[in-house]
């Protein structure tokens, strides 16, 4: 479940500071959890959507507006931490049942001869134990919305009976033999591939289409990480409302977590953050303060480092302003795209000059490495032999006499002129 949720705020036409986002956490939560700019509408305002401004959290949002005010089932995927929970909460928020329950069950967490009774209910008597009857989650969601998290992971037995109450919107509860029926909103998340799991036969593929109605994709942190500043800020306020210590992160210290890959996603960013308030307790994190973990690499922290000795020292309530975070991200971005570009061309060329043990016929390589140049270069210009030509340093017209002479060329497809 993704613990901390921020949006961008918007104080009298401007970007509100670090220090009141954190001083106002419950502003956060109510008027602009909406991940965009500008006035939220009243709907919004009850919701608590995916935190970012980020394309594909833009999407996921208009998504949950767009599903949010049909009785559709919804199926929510994606990796653990993404904020599924948060996702489904959303929907149901801005739907027409927000007044009722929002009943959450994580099918991979309870043994699969207690699920059914879990989610069904049981009459006093019907196993040993059960001294009571007792309702099941469908029974208290009547009215209202109910999420199956980690659907994958439910037994084939219990798919079955979870199929035939999409069918039929009816249950019987274990030990007793008298159909009830309910009207509930179905929404389903799973971190795994059900389509996989379809083909291993672990998964019904007749109850994935009932699930699958209007699938919803969480995207990775590390594929949105433009979002990791409104992310981070909301987790400190989040924290600072519970009490823990006020943190701030330094520019460059954010730059270094944009670079870890963040296999927990959100979740992990929030205990991250949380760890941060009790050890980093009042004052603001640098690089050197951060966890092996999430250090970056040697020549990035001494790089890091010389450009904070050098640097001026900035103001406390400027250390995680929107701006200057998403500029040190941009710097961090360029500069991994240039490494991993200088890093290509190195092993391309240590790969050139190699001699295998048992010779090779210099002429067949040579052609092999033209054929494969000359085909990246048309790729990367998009089949245009003019632009082809100039990242090769050759002449139009030379370029394609050697596609002619590689087999890569009809004889009169290209004209003699651009």
């Amino acid at each position: 479940m993704e613990r901390c949720q921020l949006s961008e705020i918007k104080n009298q036409g401007g970007v509100m500071s670090a220090a009141e986002s954190i001083i106002v956490p419950e502003l956060l939560r109510s008027e602009t959890d909406t991940g965009f700019a500008g006035v939220a509408a009243l709907d919004d305002r009850r919701a608590r959507l995916p935190t970012g401004t980020s394309v594909v959290i833009r999407d996921v949002i208009s998504l949950i507006r767009q599903v949010a005010g049909h009785d559709s089932t919804v199926l929510v995927l994606g990796e653990s931490g993404t904020g599924k929970e948060v996702c489904a909460r959303a929907v149901h928020d801005l739907s027409p049942r927000r007044n009722r329950p929002f009943v959450a069950v994580n099918c991979g967490a309870i043994p699969a001869d207690l699920l059914e009774s879990e989610l069904f209910g049981h009459e006093r008597g019907a196993f040993t134990g059960a001294v009571s009857a007792r309702k099941g989650r469908f029974e208290i969601a009547e009215g209202g919305t109910l999420f199956l998290d980690e659907i994958g992971d439910m037994s084939p037995t219990m798919q079955v009976k979870l199929l035939r109450v999409l069918q039929e919107r009816v249950f019987e509860r274990v030990g007793n033999q008298v159909p009830m029926r309910c009207n509930v909103r179905i929404i389903a998340a799973t971190h795994r591939n059900l389509e996989e799991s379809i083909q291993r036969g672990t998964f019904r593929e007749d109850l994935f289409h009932r699930l699958n109605v209007f699938p919803i994709e969480m995207p990775a942190l590390r594929s949105r990480i433009e979002d990791l500043p409104l992310l981070v800020r909301d987790c400190i306020a989040t924290n600072l409302s519970e009490g823990r210590g006020r943190v701030q992160l330094s520019p460059r210290a954010l730059g270094a977590l944009a670079l870890c890959q963040w296999t927990g996603n959100v979740r992990e960013l929030a205990n991250f953050i949380e760890r941060l308030s009790i050890v980093c307790a009042g004052r603001v994190v640098e690089v050197r303060d951060l966890p092996p973990k999430y250090r970056p690499p040697l020549d990035w922290t001494l790089e890091i480092k010389a450009l904070e000795d050098t640097s001026q020292v900035i103001p406390e309530e400027e250390h995680l302003t929107e701006e200057t975070a998403l500029s040190v991200l941009e710097e961090v971005e360029l500069e991994r795209e240039e490494r991993k570009e200088a890093s290509n061309k190195n092993a391309t060329s240590d790969s050139l000059v190699i001699l295998p043990e048992d010779g090779l016929d210099l002429r067949a390589h040579l052609l092999t490495i033209e054929r494969q140049l000359i085909e990246q270069a048309l790729q990367r210009s998009r089949g245009t032999v003019a632009q082809a030509a100039r990242l090769l340093n050759l002449r139009r017209t030379t370029l394609v006499e050697k596609m002619r002479k590689l087999g890569m060329a009809q004889s009169g497809e290209f004209p003699p002129e651009d």
